[in-house]
């Protein structure tokens, strides 16, 4: 065994990036399943490939760094978007509704962007498994519930602290999402009634 000193916490902090130390174990191992991949692990791997973070709260992150995002989509698509903040909702209920970080303008509105400038340990698993984080999928299904017209959501992740990999796409398509979307539409709308009618109860 070695032992390392440090001077200062940051010193010591950074020395700990990328390791697999106790505090990690939790974050990385599964007794129930060992070769199921959680969060830790992949923040073994953006410890390594990562910049630092600079310690700004990741929503502001997200925030300041969306019309980015965006303007990056535009250039690497070659589609031009619309950045108007604006809210979608169903014509047949306005209590249904979804806001897109961009759209593609049209005579329909058939492509969206959703943005997600995640931390680094989610940006890489999207990455990996190319797959949306489950934190975020029922916001995607949202566009296609609000917007009957809606074919393909693109699904921008951005984080500029990965430079190797700080920009990719995943394009979701109603076709793959069909009965979903129908069941959480009737889902929605069951709901609905029922918060509509306590509120008539208790206002009555």
């Amino acid at each position: 065994m070695k032992t390392k000193k440090f001077e200062t916490r940051d010193e010591w902090m950074n020395a700990r990036r990328g390791k697999f130390t106790g505090s990690k174990l939790k974050d990385i191992y599964s007794k129930r399943n060992p070769e199921n991949k959680k969060v830790g692990f992949y923040e073994l791997i953006a410890d390594k490939i990562s910049v630092m973070p600079t310690g700004e709260p990741q929503r502001d992150i997200g925030t300041r760094l969306e019309g980015e995002a965006v303007d990056r989509f535009a250039k690497e698509t070659k589609k031009k978007v619309d950045k108007t903040l604006v809210m979608w909702v169903r014509e047949d209920d306005s209590n249904i509704g979804y806001s897109p970080d961009a759209f593609v303008p049209g005579k329909k509105i058939t492509e969206a962007v959703e943005v997600k400038c995640l931390a680094a340990p989610r940006h890489i698993e999207a990455y990996l498994t190319q797959q949306v984080p489950d934190d975020y999928i029922y916001q995607t299904r949202q566009a296609f519930i609000t917007n009957d017209d809606l074919k393909t959501l693109y699904v921008v992740f951005y984080n500029p602290l990965i430079p190797c990999k700080d920009y990719f796409v995943i394009e979701v398509h109603r076709k793959e999402v069909e009965e979903e979307i129908e069941t959480l539409l009737e889902y929605e709308r069951k709901t609905l009634l029922e918060v509509n009618d306590i509120v008539a109860q208790l206002t009555f």
